[in-house]
């Protein structure tokens, strides 16, 4: 049983940094902010959740089921994530590519605390057993001091695949796409720093006011760190209804708001990037169909044009209605991972993608979301993120792009230094 109070809030923005300030103190965090972009499919604008009553903490060996066993039996609000290695429980795939950074394949725990943001409204809720610590934690949580220390400290970056191998790669990927065993696949590549000390909170806040987006995450979990700046959704339920909300397709913006209209009109009608994100969609639809009423699935949104403070992107929006007979964990575990961070076909896909890419992806490309005691979730695709153990100070970040039979190398690798820019510039301006 949780205890709910409605606190009065006088300026929510000011209460959501002092409490991401007060969360710090706890081992498991999970901050979940939309930065009120707009968007049709939210139920709330921002969610903290800390200090775990309960936990699931797994490699990637049944762990659906295992997952599944503890949604059903805990039966409340439940937050953390599921790592792209995931693939490895549903098919027949292996990931044994580097890896420094060592996190489970996933990690979620039952918090004693949540606190829900909704316009103006701030609900809190607590279990029975610390309930009487709401009025002393609102007391300490609005009189921190909302302003971060801005202290600096550098370290370099490095790429773990060259410009020159990146283009042999690329040109691999398209080898494998004429030659029919694919028709697109999401080559990713990272960028690290070894002995590095950042922190974690002051690097969140500075990336997410770069980027401003609508699935940010700052995620904790003892010494392991995700700072997120996802623009995507990946999977929503509500009820029986499900969304997921592909992206594909990708821009830069311009400060002149005239030829930043034109860039945006020219992505809407690039037919490349728009065969990127279809190709991607029937794939979702595809994903969708195993756990959905017949004929349900439908595409809400082809290929819509969306403007975020980095760049433009392409996103479409695919819903279906659930048989009410799987369970929640049963249409993650037919649609993961997310069609946009593999290819199609989706199997094939990966299994190029090993190959070619040098990284483990772990987190990286995997979801960060919750359940409600009812079943419901909204996970989002962890990209444009900062990956960060600070036990043996390792940093990473990755991005990647689509290639298909249209991808040029060059193209490719410029589109992926686009994506890279917002973290780079946060870690090369470091905040410690």
């Amino acid at each position: 049983m949780r205890t709910s109070v409605f606190p009065a809030v006088q300026n929510i923005d000011v209460f959501k940094k002092q409490l991401l300030q007060w969360a710090q103190q706890f081992r498991e965090v999970v901050f979940l902010d939309s930065n009120n972009y707009h968007q049709k499919y939210s139920s709330y604008d921002a969610i903290l959740a800390v200090d775990a009553l309960t936990s699931i903490q797994t490699d990637y060996s049944n762990a659906f089921d295992d997952f599944n066993t503890y949604q059903q039996t805990t039966k409340d609000w439940i937050f953390g994530y599921l790592s792209y290695d995931l693939k490895n429980d549903t098919e027949a795939l292996r990931s044994d590519n580097h890896d420094d950074l060592g996190f489970p394949d996933l990690f979620f725990f039952q918090p004693k605390k949540i606190f829900l943001i909704k316009d103006d409204v701030v609900e809190i809720k607590y279990l029975a057993m610390c309930d009487d610590e709401i009025d002393l934690d609102i007391e300490e949580i609005m009189n921190l001091n909302s302003d971060f220390p801005n202290l600096s400290s550098q370290f370099p970056i490095k790429s773990r695949i060259s410009k020159e191998d990146y283009l042999n790669k690329a040109q691999k990927m398209l080898e494998y796409i004429y030659r029919g065993d694919i028709y697109e696949a999401n080559f990713c590549m990272e960028f690290y720093a070894e002995d590095a000390f950042i922190n974690p909170l002051n690097t969140f806040t500075k990336l997410n006011n770069i980027s401003e987006p609508p699935f940010a995450v700052y995620f904790k979990n003892y010494k392991q760190y995700l700072l997120c700046a996802s623009p995507e959704r990946y999977l929503k339920k509500e009820g029986n209804t499900v969304i997921t909300q592909p992206i594909k397709g990708t821009a830069r913006r311009s400060d002149n708001a005239v030829e930043d209209e034109t860039i945006k009109n020219e992505l809407l009608n690039n037919e490349k990037e728009r065969s990127e994100n279809i190709m991607i969609v029937d794939l979702v639809r595809n994903d969708l169909s195993h756990t959905a009423k017949k004929a349900s699935v439908r595409v809400e949104e082809l290929c819509g044009a969306y403007a975020f403070k980095q760049v433009h992107h392409l996103i479409s929006t695919v819903i279906s209605e659930a048989i009410p007979e799987f369970s929640p964990v049963d249409i993650i575990k037919t649609t993961f991972p997310m069609g946009s961070m593999t290819g199609a076909p989706k199997i094939s896909a990966m299994k190029i993608i090993e190959e070619l890419e040098e990284t483990k992806r772990g987190l990286y490309s995997g979801a960060v979301g919750y359940f409600t005691p009812d079943g419901n979730f909204d996970f989002n695709v962890v990209i444009r993120s900062i990956l960060y153990n600070e036990a043996n100070r390792y940093v990473s970040f990755s991005v990647g792009s689509a290639i298909t039979a249209e991808a040029i190398p060059e193209k490719e690798y410029e589109e992926c230094l686009l994506k890279a820019h917002a973290m780079r510039t946060v870690l090369e301006n470091n905040l410690s």
